[in-house]
């Protein structure tokens, strides 16, 4: 049942992963983030797949945190079943090996637009509607809406979501660098798509290595991605080889810095 609440679909290199929970406007639950995190694990695994598309089923994108969800936990499951879940599932996201494009085809708000924040890039329908509007209800952005957002929005326009409770029109949140890409309603999908096909024909391994030097200049887990692209480095060489054989064969291995 857990499944069926968030979809991924292949076809040729272009993953999409659907959140399919439209009768609460795809707002998470934990058996939705824990569906989330097995099916990022199905894409990192799967090498076909060179580009992700994250998409929400009807008419909204995610409406964020179900308040059912989390409201009647006690102050340390919030921390620690919710909270923390919440950021390991967008930490994988984020790090994916492929680049990922959210599709805004609905609202996104509070945890929505942290998920939003999470991919690579961001396409939005002209009548979306953006923001943190966790201070309203007397909570705060708990999976990176002040830490990631401001990395990858910019610290102002975060200010004017969380602290100053603008809701952002589409077009605002374009010119303030929040959506990548706009496109007409009904359009979202197909835009993201060609963009997808675009990104596929690239050189797969040279784009995750962007992506994830891009990471470390970003802050997104850099000791992590500088080690992994170091790795990648050190696999491809004869001295590793050499290395190998070397303690297979129960003897001193002859580096030859190749």
């Amino acid at each position: 049942m857990a499944e069926a609440l968030v979809r991924l679909e292949v076809d040729g290199p272009v993953g999409t992963i659907t959140l399919a929970r439209p009768d609460k406007f795809n707002a998470l639950d934990i058996p939705m983030l824990e569906a989330l995190a097995r099916r990022l694990d199905e894409v990192e695994n799967r090498a076909e797949i060179r580009v992700v598309l994250l998409c929400g089923e009807g008419k909204g994108f995610c409406a964020g945190g179900d308040v059912e969800a989390w409201s009647a936990l006690s102050a340390a499951d919030f921390q620690h079943r919710w909270v923390r879940l919440g950021h390991r599932v967008f930490d994988r996201l984020a790090g994916l090996r492929p680049p990922t494009i959210a599709v805004i085809a609905g609202h996104a708000l509070g945890g929505g637009l942290e998920l939003a924040a999470a991919a690579d890039f961001r396409v939005a329908e002209r009548h979306v509607k953006l923001g943190f509007p966790e201070a309203s209800i007397g909570v705060v952005p708990g999976w990176s809406g002040t830490q990631r957002a401001v990395r990858r929005f910019g610290v102002q326009a975060v200010r004017r979501m969380a602290l100053g409770g603008e809701v952002l029109q589409a077009e605002a949140a374009h010119a303030l660098g929040v959506v990548d890409r706009l496109a007409e309603t009904g359009q979202g999908l197909e835009q993201a798509r060609a963009w997808a096909e675009e990104i596929a024909v690239r050189g797969p391994l040279a784009t995750e290595a962007v992506k994830m030097m891009i990471a470390v200049a970003e802050g997104e887990k850099g000791a992590a991605a500088t080690e992994a692209l170091a790795s990648g480095f050190i696999a491809l060489t004869q001295d590793l080889q050499a290395g190998v054989a070397a303690f297979r064969g129960r003897r001193k291995p002859e580096f030859g810095r190749k």
